[in-house]
């Protein structure tokens, strides 16, 4: 039923403006029935409407808020996911199939829509998930890292555009394709940095209930390396090379009759967890993300929600004639997110970001 505009348009409204339906929505055991359709929504993202998709990520992005709702999706296993085609999904949990479509919805993004505010929603309730991973599937860790590599190839590639293009006599620094590719790079910079923050919070937290996410941090480190000395980074990948370092040299003083198979490392990881104590790693806060809906959301939803009475009410209107409504609104102004973090010194920071 979530195909229909109409239908996620209502389970926005009742989630986010309905205190009492969120919070049964919360307590209830079978999240699955809520989530599942809203996940398989979202993998045909390239047959819906933008409108649709940010509904439906801003709905998962509301439901992460609560720490609660974290734990118990990771607690629910699917015997099988049918309408997922890339892979075989086989006794996967809930949280693990959350984690792969919302990483799969920014790969559509980086392809299709090129979204900066679908962007930050789907990392914002991946962070707001990543402490209370619980046994993520082999799958969803591979597809978490791929997702920090898919970013560092948009990164690097904007940071060669913006050389090449201070490079040549023919574009000073201070004009403006030049500030606008800079700009985009900042914020790449800042995806890639929640990026290893969702990474450093699972092994922070959660790394010997995740062996899969070790195996797979192992398995890709090369992607990670040329990022070591950069500022904005360097200090969360200090707690990814302190891992490395501990399954690397224990791997290295282990004498292995034979290659080391996928069945072997990962037999490996899981009992070197246990002995796993976290020493050296870095304490940094939880990244919180948050949806707040803006003062005025009239100004996006009564042209919407017009729009989708005229185009199903049967009768034939000239859509050019209509002038009670503004036109051209776009979903994402309505958006903020509360981000706590800390700053260099340590100190809790709380910042509102509005994105147009």
């Amino acid at each position: 039923c979530l195909a229909d505009e109409t239908a996620v348009l209502l389970l926005y409204s009742l989630v986010q403006g309905n205190s009492d339906f969120l919070e049964y929505v919360l307590v209830r055991t079978d999240l699955d029935t809520l989530l599942m359709p809203i996940l398989e929504t979202l993998y045909s993202a390239s047959r819906r409407t933008s409108n649709q998709i940010y509904m439906l990520l801003i709905i998962l992005l509301i439901l992460s808020q609560d720490s609660s709702f974290n734990a118990s999706i990771h607690k629910m296993i699917l015997p099988g996911v049918p309408w997922y085609k890339e892979h075989l999904l086989h006794q996967t949990s809930l949280g693990s199939l959350m984690v792969i479509i919302l990483i799969r919805t920014v790969q559509y993004n980086l392809s299709k829509l090129r979204d900066v505010y679908l962007h930050t929603t789907c990392l914002a309730t991946l962070a707001n998930m990543a402490p209370h991973v619980h046994r993520l599937s082999a799958y969803a860790s591979q597809r978490l890292v791929s997702l920090f590599y898919m970013l560092s190839r948009k990164y690097n590639k904007l940071v060669e555009l913006r050389d090449d293009k201070l490079q040549t006599k023919a574009i000073s620094t201070g004009d403006g394709l030049v500030e606008d590719m800079s700009a985009e790079l900042q914020i790449y910079t800042d995806f890639l940095r929640i990026v290893l923050e969702i990474l450093n919070a699972i092994l922070t937290y959660a790394l010997p209930r995740n062996p899969e996410v070790v195996y797979a941090i192992m398995h890709r480190q090369e992607v990670f390396q040329p990022f070591k000395s950069h500022p904005r980074f360097a200090e969360l990948l200090e707690n990814i090379y302190n891992v490395l370092d501990f399954f690397n040299s224990r791997m290295d003083a282990q004498r292995m009759d034979g290659e080391w198979s996928v069945e072997k490392v990962l037999l490996f990881i899981i009992n070197n967890c246990r002995s796993w104590r976290g020493e050296g790693m870095k304490m940094f806060t939880q990244l919180h993300f948050s949806y707040e809906q803006e003062s005025h959301p009239e100004e996006f939803f009564i042209p919407y929600v017009w729009q989708l009475v005229l185009s199903r009410c049967g009768f034939s209107f000239n859509a050019d004639a209509i002038t009670l409504f503004p036109v051209g609104m776009h979903a994402n102004k309505e958006i903020y997110y509360d981000e706590m973090n800390t700053n260099q010194n340590g100190e809790l920071n709380e910042q509102r970001v509005q994105f147009d």
